[in-house]
Order: C-alpha cells, then structure tokens, then sequence
C-alpha cells in the first residue's frame, strides 16, 4: 500500500516503554512536524512543552490521575492552544485580541493542537517509537499551568507520552466504518452497528482480560459520559483569559 498509510493504521497506544532515550534529531524531527500542521488563518495556536526532568514528569503523572507510564517514558510533551503570542501581535499592532471573548477561540485552539498532535503522532511511529495521548492533562489541569508556567492566553490541550516501546500492544477494534463515513447526510440509524460493535468489543476484552472483563463500547463511553469528569476544566479556560459564556 502506502508507508504513511501503513503507519496510520497501524496505530497502537503503548503504556510500557524501555530506558532507551529518545534523541534530540527524533524529537526534532516531531516538532518540525508539529509545525508542519496546519492551522486556522496561519495562526499557529499551538505550543508544544517537552518535559524530560524526572521530577517533573513524575508530577504530572500524579496530576494527571496517576498514569505510570508519564513517568516511566522519557518524554512528555504537552499540546496547548496559545493566543499568547497572538496577544503580541495584536499589542505590535496597535489591536485589541478581542477572539478569546468568544468560544471560537477554544475550538480554533483545540483543533489545531489535535492536527498538530496527529501529524506528531505519525512521525513518532514512522521513527519506530511508541506513543499514548494524555486527556488526563486537564484532570487538574489548574496545576499544571502552574507547574510548566503556562501564560495567559494559553490552555493545556492534551498530553503525548513518546518512548521506545519495551513490548508489543494489541491493535483495537474501531467502529465500523458506516457508522462514520455517512454520505450526503448524516444517518442516525446506527443502533444495529454500535450493537454489532459491542459484541466485537467484548469478545477482544474477554480475550484480553483472561475473561475478567467483558464491556462493550457502548458500556464503556457511557459509564464515562454520565458526568463531567474534568471539572476543572471551565475554570481553567476562565483563569487563562477565554470567555466560556
């Protein structure tokens, strides 16, 4: 087929990375690819924090619900939306940044911190390394501006673990593609796919747990969007300067 296409569908979450150090020409090579990405109105809303400080990584991983594996790989890199450096341009300008009044700015930052994650993510796997995304970034995520020094006008987005993997991770069940890909117009009759979904979802977790575990898809997103379970979230986007109203 296609090597990029080949690396894309090949994407496995690895939660178990070796010692090994990830080199500065990798890194490099993903940060260039971050900028690659790209954005609304050439904007470049995003800014990529790299943390390899054992101390620090450990504290994230406690802030971000206790994930061993921030720890244990030996970068995290953390994807914000950032108006900061939109704030200077408006200030050389003689403007006011007037965007982060309304929730366009949130949306505009968050999809562009997610094209520049996916472009990240590629490369990292195209190199042989492992990754895993951190929505847990926002778990608090009040401290974890505070931690990294993150500026008004800049809100933590997600995080990415990136290390070489030290073993090999099953590769998931995705929905069916028909009830993704609609043509025309979106069809809301996918009760029978998200059923027949389920059952392949099971059976990958009976075999997965040793029969421990069971859960469908639809148990699964649904046990976790009965609440909302980052609640700090809107107070962090207030505190940085962008009106959720």
């Amino acid at each position: 087929m296609n090597q990029v296409y080949d690396t894309v569908t090949n994407h496995r979450s690895i939660r178990s990375y070796s010692n090994e150090p990830v080199s500065e020409e990798h890194l490099t090579m993903i940060i260039e690819a971050v900028q690659a990405a790209p954005s609304s109105i050439n904007g470049q809303q995003v800014t990529v924090i790299s943390v390899q400080d054992p101390e620090t990584k450990a504290r994230i991983a406690e802030l971000s619900g206790g994930n061993p594996w921030i720890a244990q790989a030996p970068v995290f890199l953390l994807f914000c939306a950032d108006f900061y450096r939109a704030k200077i341009a408006a200030e050389l300008n003689g403007e006011e940044l007037v965007v982060t009044d309304g929730v366009e700015s949130i949306i505009v930052g968050a999809t562009d911190a997610g094209l520049a994650m996916g472009n990240a993510i590629a490369v990292a796997e195209s190199l042989g390394l492992g990754i895993v995304p951190i929505g847990g970034a926002r778990r608090q995520p009040l401290e974890l501006i505070k931690l990294l020094g993150l500026p008004d006008y800049v809100f933590p987005v997600s995080g990415l673990v990136v290390g070489h993997p030290a073993g090999a991770s099953e590769k998931k069940h995705r929905l069916p593609q028909a009830a993704v890909w609609h043509k025309e117009k979106y069809n809301t009759e996918l009760e029978g796919l998200i059923k027949r979904y389920d059952e392949e979802v099971s059976a990958y977790m009976l075999k997965r747990t040793d029969g421990k575990e069971s859960r469908g898809w639809s148990q699964a997103v649904s046990s976790l969007y009965n609440r909302i379970y980052y609640p700090e979230v809107r107070t962090m986007l207030e505190q940085q300067k962008f009106d959720t109203k």
